[in-house]
C-alpha cells in the first residue's frame, strides 16, 4: 500500500506549495537506523562503494574514512556540470519530495539531518537552481541531484518563495541555517537515484489524467454541436471490448450525455425503412458519425489506459529505494546493485508522450471540423458570429493548434531507445528517462494550450446554438470558460485568453469543478 504522504496527488500538492510534508515517527526511525548501520560499517572498515571507494571506473581506489567529507564533496563538485534552463519550480519541489520518499524508506544510510533540511526547504519554499540538461538517468539523476546537493551545502544559487536567484550561502544566513557538510554516504545517497525523473513523472501523471477528463468533456460538447449519435457512447459497446479505459469512457460519456437534448437520441428498437427501395436510395441520413465523434470512447479510452499504466509505474517508483549501495540494517547487509537505473520511468514516459500527442492530434481534428462551415452543420466559419470575412473569428487560433501538433510530432522520437555508452564504458547502457519525462512535461504544456483553444471555440459554438439543449456537463463547462474569457463578437487578440484558459485548465484546484462532473458520472 502506497504511503499517503507520497501519493501522486500529494506529490503534486507539495510541489505546488499547497501541502506540507512531515515524515512519520516510523520513517524517522528507519532513517536513523540505516544511518547508524552505515556508521558501524564504516568503523568496521568495510569496503562500500562511494563511501570508502572512488566512483564509477575509479572505484578501484580505496579511500580512508577520514577523507569522507572530501570524498562526498568532490562527488558533488564533479557532477555539478549541468547546462540549460533551470528546471521549473514545481519540478524541483517534486524532485525533493521524491528524493525524501526514497531516503525515508531507510535503506540509503543518509544522515537524518539531510532529510530534515529538505523538509525545511519545502516548508520555506527554498528552491535550488537546477540545470535541466546533463543527465542520462543511468546511475540515477546524478547531475541535477548534484546541483541540489551543492545548494544544500551552501553553493550555487536558490530562490526563496519565488524570488530572484541568490547565493545559497547568503540564503542560509538569511534563514538562520548552517549549510550542510555531507559525510559518509550523504552525497551519493542524495544524487544516486531516479528522483528527478520520478518527480517530473509524478506531475505528468496527474496532469495527464486531468487532460483525459477534460478531453472527455470537450468531446461531449463537440458531439452535441454536431448532433452526434449518442448510440456510440453505449456501454454495451465497451462491454464486448473490455479495455478498462474504453469502458470508462463509455460510462462517462453515456452518463454525461443523458441530460442532452442536442445529441441524436439512441433508440433501442432499430429504425425501419419507410419503404423498401427497388434498387438503391441515395442521400439518406447517415446512421453513424465521423470518427472524431463515433470513436471517442476508443480513442480516448486507449489514452486513458496508457495514462493509468504510466501512473502505476510512477507510484511504484515513488515507493522504491533507488540509490546504490543499499543498506539492509535488519539483515546486516550492504548490497551493491542497480536500482538507480531508470528504465521503467523512461519507457513509461515515452509511452505517455505518444498518448499525449495522440490526444493533441485528436483535439486539433475536432477543432478543424467544428470550424469548417462545410462540415460543422450550420455553424459559421471559424465560429465568427457576424460579418464573417470582415472578421475571421478563431481562424488564427485554429492555425496555432495545427502548429502545436506539428511541433509535438517533431518531438515524438522516444528518448528511451537513444542509449549511448558513457563514463569510460562503465555506464555502457543508459535509459535517458529524465529526457523522456521532461519531454512529456513539455508535451503536456502544449496539449493544454490546444485544449484551451478547443474549449474557447466549442463554448463559442454552444452560444451560437441553443445552449439550453446541451447536457448539464456542457452547460457547466460553458459557464466555467466564460468566467475566464468573454465571447468573441469581433476580432481581438486571443493570445491572452488562450494562455489564461490553458493555465486554469492545468491548475488542479481551479479545474476541480470540471473534474467533479466526471466523478459524479462514474458509477
Amino acid at each position: 500500500m502506497q504511503d499517503e504522504q507520497f501519493t501522486l496527488e500529494a506529490v503534486e500538492a507539495i510541489a505546488l506549495g499547497r501541502q506540507t510534508l512531515v515524515l512519520s515517527e516510523a520513517q524517522q526511525q528507519a532513517v536513523s537506523a540505516a544511518h547508524q548501520f552505515l556508521l558501524n560499517a564504516i568503523a568496521g572498515r568495510q569496503r562500500i562503494y562511494g563511501v570508502t571507494t572512488g566512483y564509477g571506473p575509479l572505484a578501484t581506489t580505496e579511500v580512508d574514512p577520514r577523507q569522507s567529507a572530501l570524498l562526498q564533496q568532490n562527488l558533488v563538485y564533479h557532477l555539478c556540470s549541468g547546462v540549460g534552463e533551470p528546471l521549473a519550480r514545481p519540478h524541483v519541489r517534486a524532485m525533493m519530495v521524491a528524493r525524501i520518499a526514497s531516503l525515508a524508506l531507510g535503506h540509503s544510510g543518509a544522515n537524518p539531518a539531510l532529510l530534515q533540511r529538505m523538509q525545511a526547504w519545502l516548508a520555506a519554499d527554498v528552491v535550488p537552481e537546477i540545470p535541466s540538461q546533463g543527465t542520462v538517468g543511468a546511475s540515477g539523476d546524478l547531475t541535477p541531484l548534484a546541483h541540489l546537493a551543492r545548494a544544500l551545502s551552501g553553493g550555487g544559487r536558490v530562490s526563496i518563495q519565488g524570488g530572484p536567484w541568490v547565493d545559497s550561502a547568503a540564503a542560509h544566513q538569511q534563514l538562520g541555517w548552517q549549510p550542510l557538510v555531507l559525510h559518509g554516504k550523504d552525497a551519493i545517497a542524495l544524487v544516486n537515484g531516479t528522483s528527478v525523473t520520478a518527480g517530473i513523472a509524478a506531475l505528468n501523471a496527474t496532469a495527464a489524467e486531468r487532460a483525459v477528463k477534460l478531453s472527455t468533456l470537450l468531446v461531449l460538447l463537440y458531439s452535441e454541436l454536431l448532433a452526434g449519435h449518442r448510440e456510440a457512447f453505449h456501454p454495451a459497446i465497451g462491454k464486448v471490448r473490455p479495455h478498462p479505459g474504453q469502458q470508462q469512457l463509455h460510462r462517462w460519456l453515456w452518463s454525461l450525455s443523458a441530460s442532452s437534448q442536442a445529441l441524436t437520441p439512441w433508440q433501442a428498437a432499430p429504425e425501419r425503412l419507410a419503404e423498401m427501395p427497388e434498387d438503391i436510395a441515395q442521400n439518406r441520413p447517415l446512421l453513424q458519425d465521423a470518427y472524431t465523434l463515433r470513436c471517442a470512447p476508443q480513442a480516448l479510452g486507449a489514452v486513458l489506459d496508457v495514462v493509468c499504466q504510466h501512473a502505476s509505474t510512477v507510484r511504484i517508483e515513488l515507493g522504491s529505494v533507488t540509490d546504490n549501495p543499499l543498506l539492509l540494517a535488519d539483515d546486516q547487509l550492504v548490497l551493491h546493485g542497480g536500482n538507480f537505473f531508470g528504465q521503467h520511468l523512461a519507457f513509461a514516459s515515452d509511452h505517455l508522450n505518444n498518448a499525449l500527442l495522440q490526444m493533441a492530434l485528436y483535439s486539433e481534428r475536432r477543432i478543424a471540423r467544428i470550424t469548417d462551415p462545410l462540415k460543422n452543420k450550420g455553424l459559421p466559419a471559424f465560429m465568427q458570429p457576424q460579418d464573417t470575412g470582415l472578421h475571421s473569428g478563431f481562424m488564427g487560433a485554429q492555425v496555432c493548434a495545427t502548429s502545436l501538433v506539428a511541433e509535438l510530432r517533431s518531438q515524438a522520437m522516444p528518448a528511451s531507445i537513444q542509449s549511448i555508452p558513457t563514463n569510460a564504458d562503465n555506464q555502457d547502457i543508459v535509459p535517458l528517462g529524465t529526457i523522456a519525462a521532461r519531454r512529456a512535461s513539455s508535451s503536456l504544456t502544449q496539449l493544454y494550450q490546444i485544449l484551451a483553444i478547443e474549449a474557447l471555440i466549442l463554448v463559442q459554438g454552444a452560444e451560437l446554438k441553443n445552449s439550453e439543449s446541451l447536457s448539464h456537463a456542457s452547460q457547466a463547462l460553458r459557464h466555467w470558460i466564460r468566467n475566464l474569457a468573454a465571447p468573441l463578437q469581433q476580432d481581438r487578440p486571443l493570445a491572452e485568453d488562450i494562455a489564461k484558459v490553458a493555465a486554469s485548465l492545468a491548475d488542479p484546484d481551479q479545474v476541480k469543478p470540471l473534474m467533479a462532473l466526471l466523478d459524479i458520472a462514474t458509477p
